[in-house]
């Protein structure tokens, strides 16, 4: 298959082109040419110079990431632009970029994956932004301990060796789950609105603290790299499907 037929297709199935105006990050091919032929993929969190370089060291034709290189434009290939960008021309790796698109796919996203974990039940679209959703809600199978939720999900995730977080304020024993993945912060009032018992997300704000404490509501930081492997796993999982031989890189950054 070319890199080009795989971009079309990952697009079609994550509908990107419904996140074209609310999303930083172009989603689609960002790096290489369309028609290179692809027998081989790697799939990781981030399109970084460390990831670029496993990824040729497996033989990869094409890297899909969830965050990837460009971030609303690129003036310059210097620095952190270049030491991304180069080792994947100097190998000849395209690059296919998966980001809103990804968090909030109902089936194949960040989200979903994790809301798989905890085997929820009674989903629906959670995370509003732009008239799209980058997240999903629903409830636990049986009343849990927030206490035994954060050590489910500590043994669970890959954190890189950190601990998770919680922000105790809310119920003692949670049931309903909100879900935004990486830095969910924002939809903290969402999670309110929704009579959700706890907002797990990846990474916090100084001001979540104040505003979860001051709504009664629970909170579980569980790091942003650690709540966003689901979607690269899962395109994977689709992409060796299609035909392709493909790889997951695990990077964890522990934050």
């Amino acid at each position: 298959m070319h890199a080009g037929d795989i971009a079309s297709r990952l697009d079609e199935t994550l509908d990107t082109e419904a996140y074209a105006d609310i999303d930083a990050s172009p989603n689609g091919l960002q790096v290489g040419p369309a028609d290179c032929e692809v027998e081989t993929v790697a799939v990781a969190v981030d399109a970084a110079a460390e990831t670029a370089a496993r990824a040729s060291e497996v033989g990869a034709d094409l890297l899909v990431a969830h965050h990837g290189i460009v971030w609303g434009s690129i003036e310059r290939v210097t620095d952190s632009n270049y030491r991304r960008i180069a080792p994947l021309i100097e190998n000849d790796i395209a690059l296919y970029v998966a980001h809103l698109p990804l968090d909030g796919h109902q089936r194949l996203g960040n989200a979903a994956g994790f809301a798989d974990l905890l085997d929820l039940v009674n989903r629906a679209p959670f995370g509003a932004m732009g008239g799209e959703y980058i997240g999903q809600r629903g409830r636990l199978t049986e009343a849990t301990p927030l206490s035994g939720l954060a050590d489910r999900l500590d043994a669970d995730l890959d954190t890189g060796g950190q601990p998770v977080q919680t922000l105790d304020f809310g119920p003692e024993t949670v049931e309903d789950v909100a879900i935004v993945t990486g830095s969910g912060a924002d939809w903290l009032d969402e999670a309110v609105d929704v009579g959700a018992d706890v907002l797990v997300t990846g990474e916090g704000k100084q001001q979540v603290y104040h505003e979860a404490r001051e709504a009664g509501i629970n909170v579980v930081l569980a790091g942003h790299y650690a709540t966003e492997t689901f979607g690269v796993e899962a395109l994977g999982e689709l992409l060796e499907d299609w035909g392709p031989e493909t790889t997951y890189i695990d990077c964890p950054t522990g934050l």
